[in-house]
């Protein structure tokens, strides 16, 4: 749980985002820079790539950097503050409820086909990657499917890669269709509850180890990071189908359980341990730093 956290997070940036995000959310104050170093080694990361992620997050206008003599300190912006905030409601909401707040359906799918010649595999590939963000899966290679129209976004997607051979339309199943056409078929419903059930097997036991007192400050801190990377996994894997498309007892809710009992319990020791590690660099902002709840989340 160290070094490949941070390839898991997509980088020490995001990894950095993500823990000030969890301990240090609504806060004005700054931190030293070498607190916020010595955090991201806690993940393997070294110095010199904490060093650039910090400034490379100060460019994009998600950090502050203010200057105290020859030390470099950084706060939060607004701009981060605004995605804390849409991430963690998001992350609070996803299977709060039986159908994962999945729309109401109509029964009519949503399709879009479209063909990209060979020589714009890059831009293909993008295609394919934003349409998978929208919730689309794809029936056959050139036609992708959703229970839910999101036309609009698809065509902003296509016009700024700049597919014009596409076709939007809609339309429900025909009585002839064959079972191996059933549009469902687009989505690994089975790959799908295999990574629930395997969230639940794996994180019930911190939820033990956690009731009987067994985990340490250090052990609290990279778990309960391991444990949101797990469940931001879930999220961007499960399309939110219509209830009435998905097998009898969906183990999303169950999961989601598991999430909140988990990250509550171990929220406190892992407080304690990012309170450690900014209090080696200033005591001052170290007793700031706050661990928040899934109910928090959801207040948010």
């Amino acid at each position: 749980m160290t070094t490949g956290m941070a390839a898991r997070a997509r980088g020490p940036q995001r990894l950095l985002m993500m823990l000030l995000g969890d301990y240090w959310f609504e806060r004005a104050e700054a931190l030293p820079s070498a607190a916020l170093v010595a955090l991201l080694g806690e993940f393997g990361v070294t110095e010199v790539g904490a060093r650039a992620a910090l400034n490379r997050q100060a460019r994009r206008g998600l950090l502050r950097v203010e200057k105290r003599g020859r030390r470099t300190y950084y706060a939060l912006t607004p701009l981060s503050g605004a995605r804390f905030a849409e991430g963690g409601r998001r992350l609070a909401a996803f299977g709060a409820d039986p159908s994962g707040g999945a729309e109401s359906w109509d029964g009519r799918w949503a399709l879009v086909a479209f063909s990209v010649p060979e020589n714009r595999r890059a831009a293909r590939h993008a295609l394919r990657e934003q349409l998978r963000w929208l919730g689309y899966a794809p029936l056959y290679d050139g036609l992708w499917v959703s229970p839910y129209a999101r036309d609009e976004e698809v065509r902003e997607v296509l016009a700024e890669l700049g597919v014009e051979s596409a076709t939007l339309f809609s339309g429900t199943l025909g009585e002839a269709s064959p079972a191996g056409g059933d549009p469902i078929r687009a989505w690994d419903l089975v790959a799908l509850r295999g990574a629930y059930e395997r969230f639940i097997a794996d994180w019930e036991v911190w939820r033990e180890r956690a009731a009987g007192g067994g985990v340490s400050p250090i052990d609290a801190l990279r778990a309960r990071t391991e444990l949101i990377l797990d469940w931001r996994e879930l999220m961007n894997g499960d399309p939110g189908l219509p209830a009435e498309l998905l097998p009898g007892q969906w183990p999303r809710a169950s999961a989601r359980r598991v999430f909140g009992a988990v990250y509550d319990a171990l929220g406190p020791l892992a407080e304690f341990r990012v309170r450690q590690i900014i209090a080696a660099e200033d005591p001052e902002p170290a007793r700031l730093a706050m661990h928040h709840t899934l109910a928090d989340l959801a207040r948010i």
